[in-house]
């Protein structure tokens, strides 16, 4: 997808692209390995959850500080720092041998991601000439990074579950070396921040009412992408390949389906209806019959995900408080907070219940989210100008909602 203008700073742009691409990747290079790990250092299904727990629980904990650190050091130092940390904890992954040194250096991989992901795309816009073609790379970069991590992890796992994480630590060892050479902070530099104005958005009903939906809809999210795994009981390699379909259904929906679904039913709607189909896979996954059939289940889990990921973004950023960069820290909380628990207790009621017994708690959960959705939805949609099932959508309907599409805060947490 090359630039119709003139890119003076184009290897910076793709350095930067490229490693979002393996920051995304180091999310789901895990899943196939999952159960290789615990067979070789002995730990039980909950212990090996950790390794999400970890990474999501730190990762939501400094989306707000390094959004306000931010401030203070500026965009560029974030970054550099974020990708070192990375390439550190990646590296020491694979050197490792206890569940207890994994769990914390994944906990560590989750900082530099915070710290990379708080920053990246307002550093992409400010390098690039095209604002558009910057975006649209930086979204198939995402894209390309749910679906290629499973693949790069059950390829590189059948050699050993050590290899992906080295391999990806070296990625970033290159990518710490572009930041450091080829980026540089925007010309203006982001405002001081405190931490009283990061939870503002939260005074807001609408952002209320949507955090509430969104905080279950990513319990299982990284129920389905932390727990399945362990529950098909696939060697790495077909692990690698179904998690590769799940993440090319969530690159469909982020790229082509959720925003073209938003511009004809409006955003709102959109969500509800992602959420009721999804619901409907984790009772599949809940009551499958075969394998072939929890993975066809999968991946149409996948594109669900991806229908809510592509809009969530920008309903948060429409209804939140009128600094983005606010708005942005408060929902990633939100996002990765309530995502945390979700792999270790699936792990646990594996263990203690049965292994479908994590999907009957994910639809519990997700219920809660339809159930707000469809009694509270409305107070979501109405200060959009959009309809909500029975409620009709006042003039100029979804008007706000398409305005912040493309922002470069709504690109970030789109994951």
């Amino acid at each position: 997808m090359p630039s119709t203008r003139h890119e003076p700073h184009r290897t910076a742009i793709y350095a930067t692209a490229l490693t979002a691409f393996f920051a995304i990747a180091g999310i789901a290079v895990v899943d196939p390995i999952l159960p290789a790990i615990g067979e070789e250092i002995g730990a039980t299904t909950w212990q090996i959850e950790l390794l999400f727990t970890a990474y999501i629980a730190v990762m939501a904990i400094f989306m707000i500080p390094v959004t306000v650190a931010t401030g203070r050091f500026g965009y560029k130092k974030i970054l550099a720092a974020g990708v070192g940390l990375v390439a550190v904890a990646a590296i020491s992954a694979s050197l490792v041998g206890s569940i207890g040194a994994l769990a914390a250096l994944r906990g560590l991989w989750g900082l530099g991601n915070a710290m990379f992901f708080v920053t990246a795309m307002v550093l992409l816009i400010s390098l690039a000439s095209d604002r558009e073609w910057v975006v649209e790379l930086y979204e198939t970069c995402l894209g390309l990074g749910f679906a290629l991590g499973p693949l790069l992890g059950g390829l590189l796992g059948q050699i050993s579950w050590r290899v992906p994480f080295f391999a990806c630590g070296i990625f970033m060892i290159g990518a710490l070396v572009l930041s450091v050479t080829r980026l540089k902070d925007p010309a203006e530099p982001p405002a001081p921040l405190t931490f009283a104005r990061a939870f503002t958005p939260f005074r807001r009903p609408a952002f209320r009412i949507l955090s509430v939906i969104v905080a279950t809809y990513n319990f299982v999210f990284f129920t389905v992408l932390g727990f399945a795994p362990v529950a098909l009981g696939l060697d790495v390699v077909p692990l690698g390949l179904v998690f590769t379909g799940w993440g090319v259904g969530l690159a469909v929906g982020i790229l082509v389906v959720g925003h073209r679904a938003a511009h004809r039913l409006g955003a709102v709607q959109t969500v509800g209806l992602a959420m009721i189909v999804l619901l409907a896979t984790l009772v599949g996954m809940a009551l499958s019959p075969a394998t072939w059939f929890s993975v066809v289940v999968i991946v149409v889990s996948g594109l669900c995900m991806g229908v809510m990921n592509a809009n969530v973004t920008d309903l948060a950023l429409a209804v939140g408080d009128p600094e983005r960069r606010v708005t942005t820290g408060s929902f990633n909380l939100v996002r990765w907070g309530f995502a945390a628990p979700a792999p270790v207790v699936s792990g646990l009621l594996a263990e203690h219940v049965s292994l479908a017994s994590p999907f009957w708690v994910g639809a519990a959960v997700l219920t809660v989210g339809v159930l707000t959705f469809l009694f509270l939805g409305h107070r979501v949609a109405a200060p959009l100008g959009e309809r909500h099932l029975w409620h009709r959508a006042p003039a100029g309907a979804g008007a706000r909602v398409r305005a912040v599409e493309g922002a470069p805060e709504g690109v970030m947490a789109e994951l």
